[in-house]
């Protein structure tokens, strides 16, 4: 019983952590569309969107950005958070949930 219930938590840390991933790619190219002006953020709702994405990434960015400053002009911390949140979902979830079905004799 305990061991599914850790499986099933991990299935929604990793689904959590994949759809953060598609914010990122999401917030990356509206923010590309409205620089290069093929979205206009005076419609409201991209404006909304725009705004609720910006409030999503940039807490997950702004330790990053500490100590990554932007390289030619182009801010990289998103594909470095990408990149590891790729590696803490495909080696440190699997590791961690079969160390702890191990633990409690489930593996």
């Amino acid at each position: 019983m305990t061991t599914a219930l850790i499986d099933t938590l991990f299935h929604i840390l990793s689904a959590l952590i994949s759809l953060t991933m598609f914010a990122i790619f999401v917030w990356v190219i509206l923010s590309w569309l409205v620089l290069f002006q093929v979205v206009n953020l005076r419609n409201p709702f991209v404006r909304q969107v725009s705004d609720f994405l910006d409030a999503l990434m940039r807490p997950l960015l702004a330790p990053l950005r500490r100590f990554i400053p932007p390289i030619g002009g182009f801010d990289i911390t998103p594909v470095i958070l990408i990149i590891v949140l790729g590696a803490v979902n495909d080696y440190l979830l699997p590791g961690l949930n079969l160390a702890l079905d191990n633990a409690l004799g489930g593996g």
